[in-house]
């Protein structure tokens, strides 16, 4: 067995709480504003040339062609061109200011259509905006019995109601589509708790993730007691506890509409694929290795196939879960200490590599700072990534 690692969460680190110009600071993505400019570029010279275009306007068709016919003499893309593909794929405008609040914002999630927007406060606050009335805001929800901040939500599938965690094990659950805009706990408004703690348990605990199933007849969550647990929302009762990694269980959702698979991630940086269909349910199927720090979040393709990671080692990874394996070969540990509550990651620790890296691709040019970041795969056609930074 791993050794376990310290982990940090939950409330403000001793420096946060000694010096507030850290915890105010507004930390930006590395090279932003290089990103930007290199959205608004042109191809380069020679491309332009060897395709006779001028100053006219080149297609990502004509780009590609000459490309695969080597036209350019390169045999690649430049950084130009590349630069010049993507712009019509990638947002070059904003971000513009939807709300603004007098408590940082620790979540941001859209409903699955993508008519609403979610944004979790520290302060106990909650807010559903409608996209497709400019931003006008449908619920406002005062939390109660909460330890630190929220520290998740989930938007049930027909989008009825909201679900919400905090370092303590219960999860409330309002309704967010009926005629009240002002939700107050148990003063305006009914916010059912969902216990997910058992009788035999030493301590309490928080929980970091929580993910309706397809059907919305389940709930799953991932908590600092290294567990994932799934309550069945008819019977009213946790049905499944499992013990799933040796650290925080930051990370948690199901593979697809089956609710027969799920995946987690944790602070011990591994991900791994569980079956509920299988005898030993408390055995996972298999583990996939590559992250070199605490994985924040997971997000599912839906096709019980491909998912993604965040990681505090400041990348996202794809990963098949056709290629994950029976056992987890040990990486070197890594020989820096770090909180990315409120440090900068160590710039010898961008570029080390996993030496048994599992994953199909990484992604790396964004920040994990001051809470986990979350990363989705697009609503739309599910085939890009997108971050949401707070």
């Amino acid at each position: 067995m791993r050794s376990k690692r310290k982990t940090c969460h939950g409330g403000p680190s001793q420096q946060e709480q000694d010096s507030p110009a850290v915890a105010n600071e507004v930390f930006v993505i590395d090279e932003e504003v290089s990103h930007l400019t290199r959205l608004k570029s042109e191809p380069s010279e020679k491309t332009r040339a060897c395709l006779h275009a001028g100053k006219s306007h080149i297609s990502t068709f004509k780009l590609l062609s000459s490309r695969e016919s080597n036209r350019s003499g390169f045999g690649r893309f430049s950084s130009a061109d590349c630069s010049y593909a993507l712009r019509k794929h990638l947002p070059v405008r904003g971000p513009w200011c939807v709300d603004s609040m007098d408590c940082a914002a620790y979540i941001s999630q859209f409903s699955l259509d993508g008519s609403l927007l979610i944004g979790a406060f520290r302060g106990g606050r909650i807010r559903i905006y409608n996209a497709d009335k400019k931003w006008k805001i449908h619920k406002d929800i005062t939390c109660k019995s909460l330890r630190w901040t929220v520290s998740d939500i989930a938007l049930s599938p027909d989008q009825q109601y909201l679900a919400y965690s905090s370092l303590s094990p219960t999860v409330h659950i309002v309704n967010v589509q009926n005629a009240p805009k002002q939700s107050h706990a148990n003063i305006t408004d009914v916010h059912e708790g969902l216990n997910f703690s058992a009788a035999d348990d030493e301590s309490s605990f928080g929980i970091f993730s929580i993910k309706f199933s397809k059907d919305g007849r389940e709930l799953v969550v991932g908590n600092s007691n290294e567990s994932i647990c799934i309550y069945d929302l008819g019977a009213n009762k946790v049905t499944e506890r499992i013990h799933a990694h040796v650290a925080d269980v930051n990370a948690v959702t199901f593979a697809d509409e089956s609710g027969g698979v799920l995946y987690s991630g944790s602070d011990d940086s591994l991900c791994k694929v569980w079956d509920r269909r299988c005898h030993n349910r408390a055995k996972p199927v298999g583990v996939l290795a590559g992250h070199l720090d605490g994985v924040t979040f997971i997000d599912s393709h839906g096709d019980g196939h491909y998912f993604i990671s965040n990681c505090k080692d400041q990348t996202i990874k794809l990963w098949d879960i056709r290629k994950l394996s029976s056992a987890t070969k040990d990486c070197t540990p890594k020989a820096y200490e770090w909180d990315y509550r409120w440090m900068t990651y160590p710039s010898e620790a961008r570029f080390l590599k996993h030496p048994y890296d599992q994953s199909l691709a990484t992604f790396r040019g964004h920040s994990v700072l001051r809470t986990l970041i979350r990363c989705y795969f697009s609503p739309m056609h599910r085939s890009e990534v997108y971050i949401h930074r707070i």
